[in-house]
């Protein structure tokens, strides 16, 4: 599959049960937070989908804290595509968009630090971002026991 193929883009309102059902996957195994359609629903305009061959193959969200604050989430890619490249070209899409938006710190929660520090991420302690702590970790069954390694990357403008 030549990653010229494959198009990264704005998800659209009926592809939200589709985005839902790519991040259970990764959530029925302990990966990720289970994203319901009503939530994917409510935040659709934040998501982007890579797509092949008119197939969805992969997602990825972004979440705002600050303006100068912002989360790359729900990254998540079906299993025959993974390993192609296709998680990159998404981040990077939400990278691009955030920049765009003056986005100064861009940071992830991930049990894939390797993926993450190819692309320039660094290891950060958790603490460092309260507004995540309370917006969704008090939600998290991991929260006394979180194995999520926290990463940031300043974006460049």
């Amino acid at each position: 599959m030549p990653a010229t193929e494959t198009i990264i883009r704005n998800a659209r309102l009926n592809e939200a049960e589709q985005i839902s059902r790519m991040t259970d996957a990764y959530a029925g195994k302990g990966i990720m937070l289970k994203r319901p359609v009503e939530s994917i629903i409510e935040h659709i305009r934040n998501f982007f989908v890579a797509e092949y061959q008119g197939q969805l193959i992969g997602c990825c969200a972004v979440a705002f804290y600050s303006v100068k604050l912002a989360e790359i989430r729900s990254l998540a890619v079906v299993d025959e595509f993974r390993g192609r490249g296709i998680g990159s070209l998404l981040v990077r899409k939400a990278e691009s968009v955030l920049t765009e938006e003056g986005v100064k710190e861009v940071f992830v929660l991930t049990l894939s630090p390797g993926f993450f520090d190819k692309m320039g991420y660094k290891q950060i302690e958790k603490e460092y971002f309260p507004q995540k702590i309370w917006r969704d970790c008090t939600n998290c069954p991991k929260l006394m026991a979180c194995d999520e390694i926290a990463m940031v990357r300043t974006l460049n403008h």
